[in-house]
């Protein structure tokens, strides 16, 4: 058996397998190599869809390709465009979102997400979500940027409503080297009257 709580890509990973469904749609706001796009792709089968941004013709180039060699092209809109202008691209009916914030892996490391444009798609992915469905976003603090997106992250999510959205922090205090925290803002499901 596995540990659960290995780290906070492996507990995201987790989450979305409990969400996901064939037929659903999906969203990779941070592209990057197209690592969290095929998995999303995996999981939403051939009826659904995953809607993929980055700002870096390279992170498409290389998504492009992994998800060619496994067969998923057809299930996928790479989309060559910041994470905060998502609204010009779907309205809704969305039951994933993941953010992997940071720079390209083995690409420019001055090139990094940033808190304005962060904040301003996760704004805009709380208005597309379906009830009970979920935004992750994954922090790295062992840049500059990293640091100064985690704290406007806390400061936002925390002042959600609780009625509409659960938040929960997951961050590792025994590691060492900066590791990857992750929150988890879920859409509350309307009671039933």
């Amino acid at each position: 058996m596995k540990n659960i709580f290995k780290n906070a890509i492996e507990i995201s990973k987790g989450i979305c397998k409990s969400k996901l469904k064939n037929g659903d749609i999906a969203v990779d706001c941070t592209m990057g190599n197209g690592n969290d796009t095929a998995f999303l792709c995996s999981l939403v089968g051939e009826k659904g869809k995953v809607y993929a941004f980055d700002i870096q013709e390279e992170a498409l180039i290389n998504t492009s390709k992994r998800l060619e060699a496994l067969n998923f092209l057809e299930r996928t809109k790479l989309i060559c465009d910041g994470h905060q202008n998502i609204d010009k691209y779907l309205m809704g009916n969305v039951k994933l979102v993941i953010f992997n914030l940071g720079y390209l892996p083995k690409g420019n490391h001055e090139i990094t997400t940033t808190k304005e444009t962060t904040i301003e798609a996760v704004q805009k992915c709380l208005g597309m979500l379906e009830p009970n469905a979920v935004i992750l976003i994954i922090i790295y603090t062992g840049h500059e940027n990293g640091k100064i997106e985690k704290e406007a992250l806390e400061s936002f999510s925390s002042t959600l409503n609780q009625k509409e959205y659960n938040v929960a922090k997951i961050s590792f205090t025994n590691q060492i080297n900066n590791p990857p925290e992750l929150i988890c803002i879920e859409k509350v499901c309307p009671k039933k009257v």
